[in-house]
């Protein structure tokens, strides 16, 4: 059972990692792109919102 809770932490700190990433991405790109570039982050989070609803 620990390893599927240390799992899904390191899954979720990546998963932060990488949002993190991309917002300063976005922050960095031309203005044009922003509305596109959230979008799509807000349906990767809004991804794994949803898987989270099972546990």
């Amino acid at each position: 059972m620990s390893n599927e809770v240390s799992g899904s932490e390191e899954n979720s700190t990546s998963l932060v990692e990488e949002v993190k990433i991309e917002l300063s991405d976005i922050d960095n790109s031309d203005l044009t792109e922003h509305t596109a570039r959230f979008d799509a982050l807000h349906g990767k989070l809004q991804e794994a919102l949803n898987s989270i609803d099972g546990l």
